[in-house]
């Protein structure tokens, strides 16, 4: 069995469409995706109907979380901030239809998923919570801490948007970086393949694919996103200001 891994899209539909194409062409059986699907590009409305009418199981990550909330907020006719990130998730939140917003607030802070009989935990920032990171760096003993009694055969993350593979104490980690927003340098997307075979043995990469970004930059300055430099989709890195 073959899946795929998405996480943190935000709001870019191009890198999406790229990426759902290339997990297609790797004949992934199973596409989930890790959180973080609006919040910062030009698309939010667009993505969430794209992985609805996918059928991708999805968990809700930080972002998505803050959007639902200042939504809420907004909808109570209470004030708003004028700024920076949130500025952008407000900006966010107001593209997105009700049904979108009733199915981001829906989806729950972790998945698990059993394929080919291994047990995959799905989760945004660590199992601690959507706003907790795990880095390439992470040692046996710091994921026993954020693992606590639970030990699934395969961990699949994001939030840090910086992909990897490690595996530890027996668990195989998987960040799957980011579809639609890298920053370590690499302008492509990201997301994770995992082949699972029938002795449940156990093989994770990171695959990056080309996605049409002038395309998403003129989206950003056409439609005026504020808290989104645009420079950063061309780099692959994160403003220093933002």
């Amino acid at each position: 069995m073959r899946a795929a891994f998405f996480s943190d899209i935000h709001g870019n539909l191009p890198a999406l469409e790229a990426a759902l194409a290339e997990a297609e062409r790797r004949d992934a059986e199973v596409v989930a995706a890790a959180g973080d699907l609006v919040g910062g590009g030009p698309s939010p409305e667009q993505v969430v109907q794209l992985l609805r009418e996918c059928g991708i199981a999805a968990v809700r990550g930080n972002v998505d979380r803050k959007v639902v909330r200042l939504a809420k907020r907004d909808a109570d006719g209470k004030k708003q901030p004028g700024s920076g990130k949130r500025s952008n998730y407000l900006w966010t939140s107001r593209q997105l239809s009700r049904r979108s917003l009733r199915w981001l607030r829906s989806l729950p802070e972790e998945e698990t998923l059993v394929l080919g009989g291994a047990e995959v935990q799905v989760v945004h920032g660590s199992p601690l919570g959507d706003s907790d990171y795990v880095y390439p760096s992470i040692t046996p003993a710091g994921l026993a801490a954020k693992l606590g009694e639970r030990r699934p055969a395969v961990l699949v993350c994001g939030h840090s948007h910086v992909p990897f593979v490690r595996r530890l104490g027996g668990v195989l980690v998987v960040n799957c970086g980011s579809v639609g927003r890298p920053v370590d340098g690499d302008p492509r997307g990201a997301f994770a393949v995992l082949e699972v075979d029938g002795s449940q043995r156990l093989r994770a990469s990171i695959v990056r694919f080309e996605f049409p970004v002038d395309a998403v930059v003129g989206e950003i300055e056409r439609l005026g996103v504020p808290g989104t430099v645009a420079e950063e989709y061309r780099r692959g890195v994160k403003h220093s200001g933002a």
